[in-house]
């Protein structure tokens, strides 16, 4: 049988809890394009961007995918959201990890042409989100010039979202970002010898 004092009292904490969540909320105001920035150790970085993408697309917008490190991968993310045709854009640029390569001019050489591609998209009015995924890696490893990148996607529409994705972001964007989210590793079953599974990892 519920205690009714114990079922007031909760009533009552949540009716203020809700008056504070709602007062905060209408005193947001503001809409713009936001950069986000998607970091960390931890599993999840370009998966939640997708997530992101298919959001937007649910809404009739258009997103570019640009990808600075990996390569044209068959990935899930890639099949799914290409069935939504002229919406979604993918530019697979990359060559692969770095200790795949292991030739930093060669890296170079595809990361400038990636950000070629990125350009492009950051001054597209239809573009309601840009995805540069693993874009901190190349700037981790001085493949593209940090000051000219962030001054690029400060310079996109006004509107216009950008996801950014890759461990060690550098701090000039994690400054830039409007929201930066740390993906913290906690366990992972590739330690246990698990391999890179369908649906999982791609």
């Amino acid at each position: 049988m519920t205690d009714l004092p114990d079922a007031e009292r909760h009533r009552e904490k949540m009716r203020k809890r809700k008056e504070v969540q709602d007062n905060e909320v209408a005193a947001k105001a503001v809409e713009k394009g936001l950069l986000a920035v998607h970091t960390g150790p931890g599993k999840g970085k370009s998966t939640a961007a997708f997530g992101m993408a298919l959001r937007t697309v649910a809404h009739g917008g258009r997103v570019v995918v640009i990808q600075f490190i990996k390569g044209a991968w068959n990935t899930g993310e890639r099949i799914a959201l290409e069935k939504f045709g002229d919406l979604v854009e993918w530019h697979a640029l990359g060559e692969g990890f770095t200790w795949n390569t292991q030739d930093r001019a060669r890296d170079i050489a595809a990361c400038e042409r990636a950000w070629e591609q990125a350009r492009a998209a950051l001054r597209r009015t239809d573009v309601a989100l840009v995805i540069l995924d693993e874009l901190n890696i190349a700037l981790r490893y001085d493949y593209l010039p940090l000051e000219d990148v962030i001054a690029d996607i400060a310079a996109r529409p006004v509107m216009q979202h950008v996801v950014v994705t890759g461990r060690n972001a550098r701090p000039a964007m994690i400054a830039a970002a409007d929201l930066v989210t740390e993906m913290s590793l906690v366990k992972h079953h590739f330690k246990d010898g698990v391999k890179a599974q369908a649906g999982i990892e791609f």
